[in-house]
């Protein structure tokens, strides 16, 4: 059996634990959340058959066989620094979070000295392997638009680009660069930055930003061209229903992570 100790219960992490409840191979002992919010994440855990331990950080003699972040960016300073020095494998969801200077190489040598590996997870993508595969034969080029509907971007610069509430076509909200996409739209532009990481580099990578108000859906279209040839993608998630900015896929991309952890083939 694969001990996973979790960062974070939001939507994601809640979506894990419900789809890992009854798997025999692998098991979320611990849940790490902020500081005063453990008896809250309690009683939500209640309704499990086995809830994993709440804790505010982790044991300093813990060591699961993986740590897996579904918290958001600031734990990856907080939480899976600390961890790699100590040689704990970590799966990584927020990688937007990587859009940051300087955090990539930090990592990587955290790493380098826990003898350990980090490994970032596609989530509401697909085709990283065929795009980090053209790369070795070299890419000329590697763009990105998404799609998701109007009220999914609240709480973000999209509601200074337009009138979230209001506005009845597709509407652009941004044009730039995958690190300037991630760093305004942190919760929302993931997608982006694990293109660029696979690609051609945040700098490079041409971001496009869409709130449709005729859509359910999280749209996410990404077209390469390169020596290999070329390819285009058009990927249509459902949201998850407790988060809009979240496509339920990056539930299902962290179960087939884990399972390819612990299950004896992977792919």
């Amino acid at each position: 059996m694969l001990h996973i100790t979790m960062i974070g219960c939001g939507a994601i992490g809640l979506g894990v634990l419900e789809l890992l409840e009854h798997d025999p191979q692998l098991r979320i002992d611990h849940v790490i959340v902020s500081p005063g919010s453990e008896a809250a994440v309690r009683q939500r855990l209640a309704r499990f058959k086995h809830p994993p331990e709440v804790l505010g950080e982790l044991p300093a003699k813990a060591r699961p066989d993986l740590l897996l972040e579904c918290a958001g960016h600031r734990a990856l300073e907080q939480h899976v620094l600390p961890a790699l020095e100590r040689g704990i494998a970590c799966l990584i969801v927020s990688v937007g979070a990587l859009s940051q200077v300087g955090l990539v190489e930090r990592l990587e040598a955290a790493a380098e000295r826990g003898n350990t590996r980090i490994e970032l997870l596609p989530g509401a993508i697909g085709g990283i392997d065929a795009l980090s595969a053209a790369k070795v034969g070299g890419l000329d080029s590697v763009s990105y638009t998404g799609r998701k509907p109007a009220l999914a971007w609240r709480n973000t610069p999209g509601e200074q680009a337009c009138d979230l509430e209001r506005i009845s076509e597709a509407t652009v909200i941004f044009q730039g660069s995958a690190r300037e996409a991630a760093r305004l739209y942190p919760k929302n532009a993931n997608v982006a930055a694990t293109l660029s990481l696979a690609g051609l580099g945040l700098d490079r990578t041409q971001v496009t930003l869409i709130a449709d108000p005729n859509s359910d859906e999280n749209v996410h279209q990404f077209e390469a061209r390169g020596a290999f040839g070329g390819f285009e993608l058009n990927l249509r998630g459902k949201p998850l229903a407790a988060n809009p900015k979240t496509s339920a896929l990056t539930v299902y991309s962290v179960i087939r992570a884990l399972g390819n952890h612990a299950h004896g083939i992977s792919i």
